[in-house]
């Protein structure tokens, strides 16, 4: 009995902490620009590309062949406009180093 009251206190807890939290419709949409990026570099790293390179490739050139198609990377990163792929890219870079 004992345990339970626990846990519950541990959920009523973890309710109150999380109670202000508000996730915004651009917060959504950037953490899955995100997720499709981590998810073509890891696809382009496992079949032996410069993940980074391709990337570069792509952005400059529009060209989508720069990125597999294995995992189906090529098709998630196409639903990108390249400018958000940048600008998620930039503002990225921007927070986490200046």
């Amino acid at each position: 009995m004992n345990r339970n009251f626990s846990e519950t206190q541990k959920i009523s807890n973890l309710k109150d902490a999380l109670k202000d939290v508000v996730i915004s419709d651009e917060t959504v949409e950037k953490s899955a620009i995100n997720r499709v990026i981590a998810e073509a570099y890891e696809a382009m790293k496992e079949k032996g590309y410069n993940p980074v390179n391709q990337i570069v490739g792509y952005i400059i050139s529009g060209d989508p062949t720069y990125i597999t198609s294995y995992k189906d990377a090529r098709k998630k990163m196409s639903r990108i406009e390249q400018d958000e792929l940048l600008e998620e890219i930039v503002n990225y870079y921007i927070e986490n180093n200046l």
